[in-house]
């Protein structure tokens, strides 16, 4: 179920700009129980939404580690994202239009600020588990340095301490594609959607890798004759065209700079001080063949959080292997929330 809340305070931001105030969409399932212990918050990737059942294949359902019948389940789409929660298409209280190129830029604990602001209002002082993939690793991570009794487990999937070099020439590479449409600059809701398009489609060799291309692109049936269209041509274009749909350049683009803004060892000096806040028993899970937060990115968190549990799950999926490998993330998460 959808929830809006609006918060009409100030918030200022990491960047030192100010937002005056912020509304905040969640989606929620299931109920809390008497004893409050059974809430579980889900933090959602880049360009997800606050519906986990949505995104996150067959883990809002029965017998699963997000089912509505045991927990309650809450997700929060965060700032700057396309769904609802204050982004460049939301109005500026201070103008009367849309943000559009005015929105300011953002950072994954701006992000987490407004997941606590939420919090506070429904009067959430403790979850379960508090769990995120990829950017929403980010997030969850961020959260549990910053209140580290929010939390009593934590599961940080296919996520890292800070966005390295390589990931980040991912993302300039997406802006670069966006900056170059012709109509980027214009103050329209559509400006920059198809150099968005095609930041999309690079995004997507970073999430899959050459394994699954390799995998899933491969020509049907014997080459008889030239050709020079290709089977992984059309899912490149497909892949841009279904983001093109459903998203905007302009969140895509502010979304891309809070990733590469992301380091856990901001301010608080140095990446494993950072992580020995953590007092939540948590779960480090890796896909092998993700090339864009590989396994051996996860090492500082095995190696600076006390209680950490880590698993490697074996995928030729890449980074995406943790929406496609639900079954064994399942088992992985239902053995973890069951030794206590």
């Amino acid at each position: 179920m959808s929830h809006i809340y609006h918060h009409n305070e100030a918030i200022t931001l990491e960047s030192g700009a100010v937002l005056k105030g912020v509304d905040i969409v969640y989606d929620t399932y299931g109920k809390i129980n008497a004893q409050r212990d059974n809430i579980i918050w889900v933090c959602h990737a880049l360009t997800a939404n606050s519906d986990v059942a949505d995104w996150w294949p067959h883990t809002v359902e029965q017998g699963r580690f997000l089912d509505p019948e045991r927990y309650f389940v809450i997700c929060a789409n965060f700032l700057g994202s396309h769904y609802g929660t204050t982004s460049p298409l939301s109005i500026n209280p201070e103008t009367g239009e849309k943000y559009y190129y005015d929105f300011p830029r953002i950072t994954v604990r701006d992000m987490v600020t407004c997941h606590r602001l939420l919090a506070k209002h429904l009067g959430i002082e403790r979850v379960k588990m508090l769990i995120g993939s990829s950017i929403g690793g980010f997030q969850a991570m961020e959260w549990a340095i910053s209140e580290p009794q929010f939390a009593e487990h934590l599961a940080l999937i296919a996520t890292t301490t800070c966005s390295e070099p390589w990931a980040a020439a991912f993302n300039e590479s997406q802006r670069m594609a966006i900056r170059l449409d012709p109509t980027w600059g214009e103050r329209r809701d559509d400006a920059g959607i198809d150099g968005m398009a095609v930041a999309r489609s690079i995004a997507l060799i970073s999430y899959r890798g050459g394994a699954a291309y390799n995998a899933t692109q491969q020509e049907i049936g014997d080459a008889t004759e030239v050709s020079f269209e290709r089977r992984a041509h059309s899912y490149q274009q497909y892949q841009g065209e279904k983001l093109r749909r459903r998203f905007n350049a302009l969140s895509y683009y502010r979304l891309s700079e809070a990733v590469d803004s992301h380091n856990i060892a901001r301010g608080r000096g140095s990446i494993a001080e950072a992580l020995r806040r953590i007092e939540a028993r948590t779960l480090i899970v890796a896909i092998s063949s993700d090339i864009l937060f590989p396994p051996e990115a996860h090492r500082p968190l095995r190696e600076h959080i006390a209680t950490a549990e880590y698993h490697l799950i074996e995928s030729e999926f890449g980074h995406d292997g943790f929406l496609v490998e639900h079954e064994k993330l399942n088992t992985i998460i239902e053995n973890f929330l069951g030794r206590g």
